[in-house]
């Protein structure tokens, strides 16, 4: 399942890929991060590590963006009887499956 982003912009700083480095918080074209597990987008703070300022709306066409299912994503592993820092945390819990496997577990 690929994600669907807000507009063309949008798709394209989530995709962009760099010639020159293969991590984004390394290069300083890379402005956007997507977190599929978590359905959160954020801009790259490039200070020499890995941290993104969350944001709601999108800076190019102003739409508002997904929410977060960052607990959601706690929540549904807990349920589970996983703990996320001490147990192995299944495949489809590391992009956004999980959303669509724990949809149908509620429906």
């Amino acid at each position: 399942m690929t994600p669907r982003h807000c507009c063309e912009t949008m798709t394209r700083h989530v995709n962009m890929r760099c010639d020159l480095h293969d991590d984004p918080f390394d290069c300083p074209d890379a402005l956007i991060r997507f977190s599929a597990k978590f359905q959160e987008y954020g801009l790259i703070i490039h200070d020499g590590g890995t941290s993104s300022s969350s944001i709601e709306f999108c800076p190019w066409c102003g739409n508002r963006l997904p929410e977060s299912q960052r607990d959601r994503w706690f929540e549904e592993l807990e349920r589970r009887g996983i703990d996320p820092w001490e147990d192995e945390v299944p495949a489809e819990f590391e992009d956004e499956r999980w959303l669509a496997t724990s949809e149908n577990a509620t429906s």
